[in-house]
């Protein structure tokens, strides 16, 4: 993990496109502002996660669901 130093009003660079600026610093709470290209997805780590976990849980579903489907289409052989 890279660990920086920046004061309010300064920033950070990734790659070409993606700054972050620290646009506050209250107690122990820092407030960040993000400059990115609109098809570069930005969530906080608990959304990211529930994302995650929503997508895991629909593949599943979906492959259960061709799975069963896939008793149906003609030709199979339901014996095997």
């Amino acid at each position: 993990m890279l660990t920086l130093t920046r004061s309010v009003g300064e920033s950070i660079r990734i790659g070409e496109d993606i700054e972050v600026y620290v646009v506050e610093v209250r107690g122990g709470t820092v407030r960040l502002g993000f400059k990115a290209p609109r098809e570069v997805t930005i969530h906080r780590e608990e959304v990211y996660k529930q994302i995650a976990e929503a997508n895991a849980l629909a593949a599943e579903v979906a492959a259960d669901a061709v799975a069963a489907l896939s008793a149906f289409t003609p030709g199979t052989d339901r014996s095997a």
